[in-house]
């Protein structure tokens, strides 16, 4: 059955919060609607993260108009969105590694990268402290705020990142619906990729949430992560070589 209105967890379904598989939650988008801050087209100021930095100077309207999509699709940054259930394990973990992979080849100013949940039950709250412990233990900071993914988002990122198949059935169930709200690009559905699809050394094929595990279940999702990151980030480059060329 699907769950058609919001409700506030108590004691007793509390621990499915993090549970994909609870039969509660396999919608968890249907959430959303209950919330009018969900339904903006803005993002929390924590949601630029990553900033894109712009030469000054007058621009007359002339030229902005003349201006090629190919060129503005040459200059703006790549933006990523890596999605999990509550946006405080697996996908904050995973845009924290990402990151730092950027920053150490130095191509920070090339891309947009940032991190939401299918539900908002966490919206405001840092990452769990024990991935943001694990992750620190390998030089990788988190600092992500918990948000949950939003209609702009079909719009403003070129890649959306699911830890698992559940998250990415959700996922595409809200670009379903919420593409007769607003106009979203009909092909947007394509940007959603599965996180483990860019594995190469490990066999896995979705990120397991570590939230009910103990310590080992983290490093787990680490390790998957940092395979990915890299596979991930090489495709990227080598599909749009304009991002080393500008």
């Amino acid at each position: 059955m699907r769950v058609l209105h919001s409700r506030v967890a108590t004691p007793t379904n509390l621990r499915f919060c993090h549970s994909s598989n609870h039969p509660s939650l396999k919608t968890p988008f249907l959430l959303l609607p209950q919330f009018p801050s969900l339904q903006k087209s803005t993002f929390r100021s924590h949601s630029l993260k990553s900033s894109t930095s712009f030469s000054s100077g007058s621009v007359t309207k002339a030229s902005m108009a003349a201006a090629s999509p190919s060129t503005e699709a040459e200059t703006k940054p790549f933006s990523v969105l890596f999605v999990c259930l509550g946006n405080i394990c697996r996908s904050p973990a995973a845009e924290g590694v990402f990151r730092d992979l950027v920053k150490k080849r130095g191509l920070d100013s090339k891309f947009k990268i940032d991190s939401a949940g299918t539900i908002d039950y966490h919206e405001g709250n840092q990452a769990d402290p024990r991935m943001r412990a694990a992750s620190k233990r390998r030089g990788i900071e988190i600092t992500s705020l918990s948000r949950p993914i939003r209609l702009p988002d079909f719009r403003d990122f070129d890649l959306i990142l699911a830890m698992d198949n559940q998250n990415r059935d959700d996922i595409i169930e809200a670009f379903n619906r919420w593409k007769f709200r607003e106009p979203l690009p009909e092909d947007a559905h394509k940007k959603v990729k599965l996180m483990c699809s860019y594995c190469k050394k490990h066999d896995e094929t979705e990120v397991p949430d570590p939230y009910y595990g103990g310590s080992q279940g983290f490093e787990k999702v680490l390790d998957l992560l940092e395979d990915a990151c890299e596979s991930l980030l090489d495709s990227i480059l080598a599909e749009n070589k304009h991002i080393l060329d500008s």
